[in-house]
Formats: structure tokens, sequence, C-alpha cells
């Protein structure tokens, strides 16, 4: 990639304006003056080689005053196999600004650009770092950053510039991508596709680029082939000949406009003698454009100044402070029309100057190019080369250089154990298709029992990944058992997959499926007593799922502990959330808590996108045990950011409970048809058990109580998949209570009380007296909810504080005991107001006038519309963050945070964050501002 400040393009500039741009000009002129005016903006500017993109970035770079500062790069097919190649020439200008990032940013950017050792950065943490440098680089003016050739942007890079183009709001950045087509990390960012010319400015350029006379016939002739493309308007008159021009030419060639402008460019540099020509060869084959690295390899080639004199005369070869092109078309058409043995002498003298300290991957991968045998040195090299990608976190980049090392390994057995490797990195990299080919290529090989077992691995893994179906389990089982005794550590970590993804298929996979899987592991893993976390929740899941809590109980509760004291590892951070379900599943409040905190610190701190999402949800779930709905929102506008960035298709739990529990039945109901839907197609069980629980929930709250029999009767049969099968049943035992079908709500108790009493936490023997309470009559229903209520205040759980005391309080009134129900209404209004469980709250409200009381409940307020994005900075602002976390967590720029945080005062009419949660919660108790899907 090469790279350049307020610098043009290699391109030849028109003399004339641009014709027939007028509306690719004001879009860009547009966008250049809103940067100017402190807003930023990205935009993809797609078209086929030559139909003019470059000269529109000429134009755009040439209009921005000295008050816009220019960065510009030109990215270069040769590096996409280097990871953060691209990223590294873009930011190279830039890095004086790096200091004023927050270190985890400036670090996880320092590691992507291997200037420091360090564990493998999270590539959200580097674009975060992008979006931070370019912001510091904007400073108090703005910044026009232009990537022309995007489509050879390794793909690494490519993450990272898109995350950031994503993020842009109000830095006064401009940022341009230029692009044949629009590659899928860049979808989704605005777009503007690059047009052949109209007929008459064709016919316009055609007669500047041939000057005299030119045949009627040949002219449309040539306007017709070139379809407006100005490159080939003016190199393809150039490989005709005088008779052709004067009438003689004809159309012959089917082939691509593509491949004839490359052929019209090659044909021109034909009468070059052939150190020129090699030149030009060993010119396209460097992708860093140094001229002094191309001096010492043009004289390992025995190329002398006459062949630099000659190119440049050709108009082809440029050099100045970097050796360029003309356009950037030569360089492909010069190297793809080379000859393979002049490919491999160009590269070869490549990798002897370039430096095998300051620059091994380059040189490794020339000296790939060069090799055309097998050649255990240089795949040992690329091998090499692959662990470094992997510590600066390109697992694309760490599978093409081991794919390639594969194929250069004279060694059967090492080259299946690269291709492995390989295949691995490409799973990683979040590429299952290209993985399973790669293993395909194993299977000739004469593989070891190890390798054997974790093709195996992969194969289940990938399919797995692909697919979503039934069969992921047991393939993940059958490869689990393979390893057992081949590598115990990788075999648990198998097992724990293989178990998640039965569990999470639930009542929608096979019917023995679970049961299949969790008593594989328990003879497998027998009853030894490993203190390792990760062993203990994988016996102790095991054993939950296979026999019950009281069998699990003391070994999971010895895996919290563990997940607790121990630092994690990689893995063990990645199940964490396990020990969190089992949490849930034991009724373990304080655990719940403990470990969602827990894991979402670590992750955040350490940047680990693919944990957080999963751990956020838990830790929404904890933050709704303590009746901090603000909170829980908070950290569903965090997943959002998340999803936005990744594009992972993690299911809107938090959003579809939420508004459960404030009682929204419009927007839970879209989230759940949604969710519902989508779990259904995966054939994921647990999904479809979070849709019911939630419609109970919120279906409870407004007084829908055969709607709540409706939906909680759908779990009745599933009660030993627990989580929220199981709590769904407390839902039903009111729902069922409350229309009088008392046979319904007995059976329901029943399971419910099978599912707690075994435990015995406080939590657990609260909803069982809580449940009980409302199926009996006098002193046995007082004894129990005064019971109940007393726990759940012990493990503080207000929400169920506040809902025990509604149904203690409907409990007196029944009795006509209206004083007392007063009181206990009274208690659970404030507390479920308090908490945002509006319906439950005005549920109190309805009943304190049975008690003949009238709440005066009060006028919602007017309070001024907040985009999506101003209500999530102001929401995390409300929970004391800085505008700098606000950013961290949003993915925005801390600048960004704050221009929004200014606009909700605004609209907000208050001056201080203190004043946010008074303001936000009249929102909370409005409608809903939050679209659902």
């Amino acid at each position: 990639m090469q790279c350049k400040n307020r610098a043009k393009a290699d391109t030849v500039t028109e003399a004339a304006p641009l014709r027939g741009r007028r509306r690719e000009l004001l879009a860009l002129d547009g966008l250049l003056n809103r940067a100017r005016a402190g807003h930023s903006g990205a935009l993809v500017l797609s078209g086929e080689a030559g139909v003019g993109k470059t000269a529109l970035l000429d134009h755009m770079a040439n209009r921005a005053t000295q008050h816009i500062r220019v960065e510009r790069v030109i990215a270069s097919q040769s590096e996409m196999e280097l990871a953060y190649a691209g990223l590294q020439q873009m930011c190279g200008h830039m890095m004086s600004s790096a200091s004023c990032l927050p270190a985890p940013q400036r670090e996880a950017l320092d590691a992507a650009l291997g200037l420091r050792q360090a564990s493998p950065p999270s590539p959200f943490l580097v674009g975060l770092a992008l979006l931070g440098l370019l912001t510091e680089t904007a400073g108090d003016g703005a910044l026009l950053c232009i990537v022309d050739d995007a489509q050879w942007l390794d793909e690494a890079s490519a993450r990272a510039v898109a995350f950031a183009a994503r993020r842009l709001d109000v830095e006064g950045i401009a940022l341009v991508l230029a692009m044949r087509q629009v590659d899928e990390a860049f979808a989704g960012l605005p777009q503007l596709n690059v047009e052949g010319l109209g007929y008459d400015d064709a016919s316009e350029l055609l007669r500047l680029a041939v000057p005299g006379r030119l045949d009627r016939r040949v002219r449309d002739q040539l306007i017709a082939e070139a379809r407006g493309n100005p490159l080939a308007l003016r190199e393809l008159p150039r490989s005709l000949s005088p008779a052709e021009i004067a009438g003689g030419f004809s159309l012959t060639s089917s082939m691509p406009l593509e491949k004839r402008i490359e052929q019209s460019l090659v044909a021109q540099l034909e009468p070059l003698a052939q150190p020129a020509r090699l030149l030009l060869l060993l010119a396209a084959a460097d992708p860093t454009g140094d001229p002094e690295l191309l001096w010492r390899a043009s004289a390992v080639l025995g190329l002398g100044p006459e062949a630099f004199d000659a190119a440049k005369d050709a108009d082809a070869l440029l050099i100045g402070t970097r050796a360029s092109f003309r356009h950037p078309l030569i360089r492909s058409a010069i190297y793809r029309e080379a000859s393979p043995e002049d490919r491999r002498r160009v590269h070869a003298a490549l990798a002897d100057v370039t430096s095998a300290e300051h620059d091994p991957d380059r040189r490794a991968w020339h000296r790939a190019s060069a090799t055309l045998r097998p050649d255990e040195e240089v795949a040992t090299d690329l091998e090499h080369s692959a662990a470094r990608a992997r510590t600066r976190g390109g697992a694309a980049a760490a599978g093409a250089f081991l794919e390639r090392a594969a194929e250069l390994t004279p060694s059967p057995v090492r080259r299946g154990e690269r291709l492995i490797a390989a295949a691995e990195a490409k799973h990683d990299a979040g590429a299952p298709a290209a993985a399973l080919h790669l293993l395909d290529n194993t299977r000739d090989l004469p593989l070891t029992a190890l390798q054997d077992a974790l093709v195996a691995r992969l194969r289940a893994r990938a399919g797995y990944a692909l697919r979503r179906d039934s069969s992921g389990p047991q393939e993940l089982l059958a490869a689990a058992q393979g390893l057992e005794t081949l590598d115990p550590v990788l075999a648990r970590d198998t097992y724990i997959e293989a178990l998640a993804a039965a569990i999470y298929g639930g009542r929608l996979a096979d019917a023995e499926q679970v049961a299949t899987v969790s008593n594989a592991i328990l003879q497998a893993t027998g009853a030894e007593d490993s203190g390792n976390a990760r062993d203990l929740i994988l016996r102790g899941q095991a054993l939950l799922a296979a026999k019950g809590q009281k069998a699990a109980l003391a070994t999971l509760r010895r895996a919290q502990r563990a997940f607790l004291d121990q630092a994690p590892d990689a893995l063990g951070l990645h199940w964490m959330w396990f020990a969190s379900r089992a949490a849930q599943d034991l009724w373990d409040a304080q655990a719940l808590r403990a470990l969602a905190d827990r894991q979402v610190d670590i992750a955040r701190a350490e940047g680990i996108v693919t944990v957080l999402p999963i751990a956020l949800s838990l830790l929404m779930l904890a933050q709704t045990v303590d009746g901090d709905l603000d909170a829980a929102e908070a950290s569903c506008d965090e997943i959002d950011a998340l999803k936005e960035v990744t594009g992972h298709p993690l299911p809107q739990y938090g959003r579809m409970f939420l508004a459960a529990y404030r009682g929204r039945s419009s927007e839970m109901e879209r989230w759940a048809e949604k969710i519902r839907a989508d779990a259904q197609a995966r054939g994921e069980g647990y999904g479809v058990s979070a849709t019911n629980f939630a419609e109970a929930i919120c279906y409870n709250g407004l007084g829908r109580f055969k709607d709540a029999v409706t939906s909680g009767s759908r779990e009745l049969p599933y009660t030993h998949e627990l989580n929220h099968a199981m709590r769904t049943l407390l839902e039903l035992v009111e729902a069922a209570a409350h229309t009088g079908d008392f046979a319904l709500a007995e059976h329901a108790y029943k399971k419910l009380d099978g599912v707690t009493r075994p435990v015995g936490t406080n939590w657990a023997s609260a909803v069982s007296a809580m449940a009980e309470a409302q199926l009996r009559e006098k002193d046995e229903a007082q004894a129990l909810y005064l019971d109940a209520i007393e726990r759940f205040e012990n493990e503080r759980i207000p929400i169920m504080v506040g809902r025990c005391h509604l149904l203690y309080g409907e409990f007196l009134n029944r009795e006509g005991r209206h004083t007392e129900a007063l009181e206990k209404v009274r208690i659970a209004h404030d507390v479920l107001s308090k908490c945002g469980l509006n319906a439950f709250a005005q549920r109190a409200a309805d009943e304190m006038r049975v008690s003949g009381e009238t709440l005066r409940v009060p006028a919602q307020g007017s309070v001024a519309q907040l985009t999506s994005q101003e209500l999530n900075v102001a929401r995390l602002a409300r929970e004391g963050l800085t505008n700098r976390d606000i950013g961290a967590r949003l993915f925005i720029s801390a600048h960004t945070a704050e221009y929004h945080l200014r606009k909700v005062f605004t609209k907000l009419g208050i001056k201080r964050r203190t004043e946010l949660k008074s303001a936000l919660a009249e929102l909370d108790q409005a409608a809903p501002t939050t679209a659902g899907p």
C-alpha cells in the first residue's frame, strides 16, 4: 500500500474539468463541506476499473483547503495476506497522535502494527483506536481520509476501517473508500456507484484522447465498446494502428473490458527493452513503493539506470518519494501478463533485499512467491509469519501463510499438520467453509491419530457453524471422545461445546440429545476431583442435565467459586457464562451477580468482544433481579452497539424482557415474534422458552391473566430444561390463580416445588413460598407471603419483594382486611415504581382504590424525543460513566459522546448529569422510544 499526505493518486489528471460527473461531485463536495462544519461521514465509491473513481478522488483532494488535512493511501493486491498491512500505511503519518488514545486502545493498535509484543489485540479495540486516531488527527479542524483500491485491503485492516467508518459522527472526518465492487466488510455504509459517461461526454473525451480526424464508425464502435469508461476511451485507441483509426477498425475480441484495458496498457509497453519491462514487473511486485528497495532489487537483477530512464520515458513508472504507476491498472496488468518464471525472478530479488529483521513477513511472502518446488526452509519461514500474524490478531493472514506453507512442505506428515493449522486459522477468522475445503486436502495424507482427531473436531465445529442443526451436538461429542486419550484439555473444551449446543437446542433438537451428551461426559470424566474451573463446570452442567439439581449442586458451587477465584485463561473466560447459567438454575442470586460482573469486567478490560455480548446479557439479567432496570437498559444499549459493529446475530432477549417487565406489550410482542421465529429456524429451544417467559411476565403485569396462562402453559412439559422454563412456572401459578383455574395453578406449583426444594437457597424457597401462598387460605397463606417477602428482602431481589407485596395485598383485600391491604399495596406500588415495573405498579395502584384510597398518578410530562444514540449516551451518563467510558462502551469517540450529551441536556432542559436520573425516569414511564424489530 502506498501512503501520501496531501498528494495526488497515481493517475493522469484530466486537463479539462470532469465531464458527466455532476452527481458524484455534488456528493463528494457535500461530504467535504460537512467535514468542514464538524460533521463526519463515510462514502464507498464503487465502479469498474478505469471508470474514473481515482479522478474523482483527485478532485476531492484538490478541493480540500488548508484547513483540511488530507491522508491518502492506495491498497495493493500483493499485501492482502499481511495482517494490518493496510492499517500500518494508513496510520503512518498519524501515529504522533496515538499517545492521546486511552491505554487499551493504544496498546491494541501497537500490537496490531507490530510495535509491541502482546497477546492478539481485539479487532474492535483496534477499530476503536483507529477511530480515536482519526479524531485526534482531525483535532479542531477537519480530516479527509482517502483509501483507493480498497478492495485490496487485507481483511484485518478492512475490518478496522469499516468499524471506524460506521462509528463516525461529529468529529469533522470525511472517509472515502474507492473499490471496484462493494466488499462485504463495507456493506451498509453509504454508497455511490460510478457509472460510465454518457454519449456526448464520452465523445468529447475520445476527441481529446485521439487528436485529429477519427472515422465516425470507429468512434461509435469505441464508445460502444468502452461503455463510457474514461480509461478505456483514453487507452484503447492507443493500441489502434493509423489504418484502424482511419476506418479499418473492427471489434473481434469478446474479453471483459478490464482485461482489454490491461492488454492495451501492456501493448503500449511492448516496445520497451526487456530490462525496462523486467523493472516494471519488479515495481509491480513490490507493494511498498520504496525507491531504495527498488534500486537494490534492480541491482540484484542486473538492471541499470537505463532501465529506469526507459520506464519513465514510457510514462509508466513514476519515481519520487514513492515508486508508483501512472494508473493502478498498469501494476496489475504488468504482473498478470508476466511469465511465471519472471515473477519468480523478481520476487527472489525482492526477498534478497527485504530485511529479515525489520520486515520478515514480506520477505517470507516474497520467498514463497519465488519458490516453485517444495522447500522446508521457506515453509518454516511462512509458519513463523503465521505465528506473528496470530499475535497481531490476523487469523485470516495466519490461515493464508499456513496454507501456502503446506503447499511448499516436502514431508506429507508436516503438510498435514500445517493444513490442519491453516484450517483452524480459517475457522477462527470466520470462514468455516474455507476451513472444510482445506481439511478435504488431508484425506490422502498419512495423519497421526491426534491429527485425525483434530480434523474430526474441526469438521464438527465448522459444520455446526455453517448449519446450526441438530447434528452438531452429536458430531462435537464424537470429536471430543476421539480426543479424550490424545489431548484431554482439548477434549474437555469440545465436550463443553457439545453440551452447550445440545442444551440450547433443547426441545427443538433430538429428544434424547441432552441426556446422551451429558451421560457421555459423565462417563468420560468419571468422579475425578479437578479443581480447574472448566473441568468443574463441564461435569457440573452434565450432572445437572442428566441427574438434576441435587446431584449437581456441590460440583456447580465449586465451579462457580473456581471461576471467581482463578485467573481465567481465554477458554475459561469464554465458558464463564456456563457458570452464570448454573447460578440461575440453582437460584443463587449472589453467584449470578458476582459471575456476571467478573466476566463483563474482564472482557471489557481485555477488549474480548466475542465474549462480551453474552456476558452483558447475563449482567442484564442480574441487574433485573436487582431491580435496576435502568442499568439493564444501559447494558442492552451496549449489546446493541456490539451487534452493530460485529454483525453478531445475538437475539435481543434483553430488550424483550425489559419491555415485558415495563409492561410495554406491543414492543414485547414484536421482539417475541422475531425471537421465536429465529429460534425455531435455528432449532434452538432456548429462544422459544425465553419468549414464553417474557409473555407471561408482561401479561401478568397488565392483568391479562388468560393470555399469561396461554404462554405459561407452553412451558409445563419442559420443566426439566430448568432456566426460563422453570421460572415461567411462578408466572403460571399467578395467572391460573387469578383466572380461577386452581387445578392448573396447583399442577404448576408442584412442578415448581420440584425444582426449588432440592436447591434450598433463599431465592428458591421464597419463590416456592410465593407460589404456594396463592393456593392456600387465611393464616397459612399469610405466613407463606411473609416468609417469601423476608427471604426476597434478604436476597436483595426488590422486583420480587414488590410483586409479593402486591399479591399479599390482593389476598388481604379478598379477606376484607382493607386497612392491612392498603399498607401492603402502598409498599408494592413504591417498590415496583422505583424498579420500573410500571404495569405491576399500575396493578398496585388499582388495588389501592379497592382499599379505599385513590392514588394520584402524575401526568406524563412532555419529554423531548431523544434519538436512539442520544438515549444510549444519556443512560450511560446517568450511570456515572465519563465521556471516554461512554465512547468505549458504545464504540464511538469521546467527542461524539460529549456532542450527544449536550443535545440531551438541551432537549431535556437540564444542566447537570445528576439531573439525568429523574429526567429519564419520565421516558421509562412513557411509551417505548426504542423501536422493536
